[in-house]
């Protein structure tokens, strides 16, 4: 560490010019990514008009690249060279100075496009900023950074899209490359921060972080885990630990401003700081299987915006609807969720904390087998359960015995009161007389406490407590013999827990009605656990696979309120996957055949969802079908270069009949009459062009093969596993809309990649509360379609509503779509037991 104060701001200079460097350096591999990238996108199928975009995209990349790195090495050293940034402060939007201030929509969009490309930097590099941000606000002797500070990521963002912009590269070009852009610039920043964090603790600079001074708390919360758990463990990273795993964090103080430094509009919003907030990741990510280490804010804002940008749109639409978009996505905020890494938090947190009296808790590397003493009483208090609570049990759902009590029922119902803990706490005493080892008697407390949180959940309907309780000694049995069960999120005892509480907590828990089917697949897997004491993980195992298939054959067969809704949601994937799988053919077919523009969009757009349509209506070997094939021969030859009088003849001959069958299959599409009248108009061109010999000349050999391809075209189908159902090739799915199916059209934010990722992850079963169309209702997810592009989730009424997967995550990240647990049933259990051991550490030793 450095000595003085000449020394530390010398330091902080070299750490600057260093980080600068390795930009610098690293511009020439993002320069080729984004290239090789664009050449890949034009290699993949798309639309005419995006393939068109991507061409241009390649073309200009390839004359422009070497300007464009360049202007990025200059921008990057212009700004080493001035010290903090290349942003005069002329160009900045409006401040909340001048609150009603006026911005131009190339300014807006120029801050958009910034804030985008920052916050993928952020998402990627955050915590390498974070680091480097205290180490050198610590040797400057400064509380933070400048707003427009070189080492932050909008700088660099700016300075790639004023590169980008001078070298006559355009904002769709930029549009278009706007992944690519993200993931290499990411990368990039991401290597110079950890190299120059790396350089720093070799200096001997700040070689632990100690993120707490960062940690912006809510005055009215109290006391969060990462005020009662310390600095955390050693090492920058791992003193993160406290700061996600916090209760009433706000976020980070530099992390949560606007990495841009930028205002836009009129709200008053940092860009970045409000993107984050839209982009938050709710709690239950964890319990859902989301990827890790993603932190934000939930989505609990209650304004909308509006959707994603659709890639059907002209260019002006598309500008305009882009600044509309994410100006209105920049307006949100909303309160802090806990995620995955709360949940690993936790779990760490009680190894530590029982680590401290118990020497050796944690150690997962060996197996401590039951002793016999021990195994006995789990068993005697598991007989004990299940004589005690039989008649509750029995009393449940369609499999009751005739001869079950009358006031069987209001027994279940009396679980919520203190008689089952009272039985449980009975049974935990006589355990921890059995114990041998400190290290047993801890596990059974632990695990005690966990049930207990279980067994008080209020929304947990009464009928199904008897069913978690008896679940207590299996999983005890477990804990003790695998001490991984304290240690990973993803042991099977936990995740059937998790799995069978986040089906059940959505339900009305006053209601004694869970479902038969439902709550007799519980007491079948409660009972299979129960009948193989000494299996362990495998039986958790076994039954969790066997509740995910169970849950599967549920909503598609026997729940009757989501069982016509997951026929439909089948049918319209098989028949959007059909449109695309005939487009893709269709493509292939026309590729090197001189077909009229306006017909070869007609059959892309238009005919393709029309065979769908019909394939799945009729079958795909159905005349019905084999019609509408002819339909599209009859239409290429038509528009083909008549120039007989015999041709155009007969071409006036088979217009009215083709007129009559287009129109039939534009409306088993569903296309409206109106819709259906500008594409017949955008046809006329076609068949003019023809009649005055202007279009090409198709050879009759040519047109013969074409019907012979026609008619076997489901032989040559791709398979539907080579693709997936997204927004560039399915641009309107409305036209699926009825009254027993709602399908989300609209609404939500401009989805991140995580929600993405997390849209992915979602798991059948779970319950979430939904805002749409002025209703604001608990809907459970029952069906993932074909790479879970699709998702249907039901209401408890049985209204069906159906998302595609981007339209999924714009909702998650609107906050128009929340999950109904803030965190996993073992989490919560987990760190409620937590709370009570740091109150008072010594019942782990009584």
């Amino acid at each position: 560490m450095a000595t003085s104060s000449g020394e530390s701001t010398q330091l902080a200079s070299q750490a600057r010019q260093l980080y600068i460097n390795e930009l610098v350096r690293g511009l020439a591999e993002v320069v080729a990514q984004v290239v090789d990238g664009a050449a890949e996108l034009l290699d993949r199928p798309a639309e005419y008009l995006t393939s068109h975009r991507r061409r241009d995209l390649v073309q200009d990349l390839k004359k422009l690249s070497n300007h464009w790195h360049r202007a990025m090495a200059t921008g990057l050293r212009h700004v080493l060279s001035h010290g903090v940034t290349a942003i005069p402060m002329a160009e900045l939007p409006p401040t909340l100075g001048d609150p009603l201030s006026l911005v131009d929509n190339d300014t807006i969009e120029r801050e958009i496009l910034t804030s985008r490309l920052a916050l993928a930097i952020m998402d990627r590099a955050g915590w390498e900023f974070t680091d480097l941000r205290s180490r050198v606000a610590m040797l400057e002797h400064r509380a933070e950074l400048d707003t427009h500070d070189m080492l932050r990521a909008h700088v660099l963002a700016r300075v790639v899209l004023d590169a980008w912009r001078s070298t006559a590269l355009s904002a769709a070009d930029w549009r278009e490359a706007q992944t690519l852009l993200h993931d290499s610039c990411a990368a990039l920043a991401e290597s110079a921060y950890h190299v120059t964090n790396r350089w720093l603790i070799e200096q001997r600079v700040m070689q632990d972080v100690d993120l707490r001074p960062y940690i912006r708390r809510n005055p009215e919360a109290g006391p969060t885990d990462a005020s009662r758990s310390g600095s955390g463990s050693s090492g920058s990273h791992a003193a993160a630990s406290p700061v996600r795993a916090g209760t009433g964090v706000s976020g980070l103080a530099g992390a949560g401003r606007a990495e841009s430094g930028n205002r836009a509009g009129t709200g008053g919003r940092s860009a970045s700081s409000s993107a984050n907030a839209a982009r938050a990741v709710p709690a239950s990510y964890a319990s859902q299987g989301a990827p890790a280490g993603t932190l934000g804010t939930s989505g609990g804002a209650t304004g909308r915006s509006t959707a994603p940008r659709n890639s059907g749109r002209d260019g002006a639409a598309e500008h305009d609807a882009s600044v509309g978009d994410e100006t209105r996505m920049m307006t949100r905020a909303a309160p802090l969720a806990r995620g995955s890494d709360h949940a690993e938090a936790v779990m760490g947190r009680l190894n530590r904390l029982v680590g401290r009296h118990l020497p050796g808790f944690a150690d997962t590397n060996h197996a401590k087998p039951v002793t016999d003493a021990l195994a006995s009483a789990i068993n005697n208090a598991q007989q004990n359960l299940r004589r005690r609570f039989a008649p509750a049990a029995a009393s449940t759902g369609a499999a009751a015995q005739p001869g079950a009590a009358a006031g069987a029922p209001g027994q279940a119902l009396a679980l919520t009161g203190p008689m089952l803990l009272e039985e449980l706490q009975a049974g935990k005493n006589a355990l921890k007389q059995a114990a041998s080892t400190p290290a047993e008697r801890a596990t059974i407390e632990i695990v005690a406490m966990m049930f207990q949180s279980i067994l008080t959940e209020e929304r947990i309907p009464a009928a199904m407590r008897v069913w978690f309780a008896r679940l207590q000694m299996p999983v005890l049995r477990v804990a003790v013999s695998e001490p991984d069960f304290f240690a990973t999120l993803d042991h099977p005892a936990r995740r059937l827990i998790d799995r069978m509480g986040a089906c059940v907590m959505g339900l009305d828990s006053s209601s004694s009605n869970v479902g038969d089917a439902l709550e007799k697949e519980i007491k079948r897997v409660v009972q299979v656990v129960e009948a193989y004491p000494d299996t362990g993980r495998r039986v958790f195992q076994t039954v969790l696979v066997e509740f995910e298939k169970f849950l599967e054959h549920y909503f598609k067969n026997e729940n009757e309120a989501s069982r016509r809704g997951v026929s439909l949601a089948q049918q319209v994937e098989q028949r959007e996957t059909l449109a695309i799988q005939y487009t893709i053919e269709l493509r292939r077919m026309l590729n090197e055949v001189p077909v009229h523009e306006g017909v070869r969009n007609f059959l892309f757009q238009v005919w393709a969802d029309v065979l769908a349509t019909a394939a799945v209506r009729y079958g795909a070997q159905s005349d019905d079908t084999r019609t509408m094939k002819r339909v599209a021969a009859d239409l290429i030859w038509s528009a083909s270069a008549k120039v007989t009088r015999e041709e155009r003849a007969e071409v006036l001959r088979r217009l009215p009949p083709l007129l009559k069958r287009l129109r039939e299959g534009m409306t088993w599409a569903k296309l409206s009459a109106e819709r259906q009248e500008e594409r017949i108009q955008a046809l006329n061109s076609a068949l003019a062009a023809a009649f005055t010999a202007k279009a090409a000349v198709i050879s009759s050999d040519r047109l013969q093969e074409l019907m012979e391809r026609l008619e076997s075209l489901e032989e040559l189908l791709p398979e539907a596993a080579d693709f997936e159902i997204d927004e560039s090739m399915v641009i309107d799915m409305s036209g699926h809309e009825s009254a027993e199916l709602e399908v989300v059209s609209d609404g939500g934010t401009m989805p991140s990649a995580p929600m993405l990722a997390w849209a992915r992850e979602l798991l059948v079963g779970s319950w979430y509360t939904l805002e749409y169309r002025n209703r604001h209702e608990p809907v459970q997810l029952a069906w993932h379609g074909l790479h879970r592009q699709l998702s249907l989730f039901v209401t408890a009424k049985g209204r069906c509503v159906l998302f595609q997967q981007n339209r999924l995550a714009a909702f998650l990240q609107a906050g128009l779509l929340l999950p109904a647990q803030d965190e996993a049933l073992t989490v919560k259990a987990t760190r409620n037991a937590l709370a009570k051991l740091d109150a008072d550490p010594s019942r782990l030793m009584n």
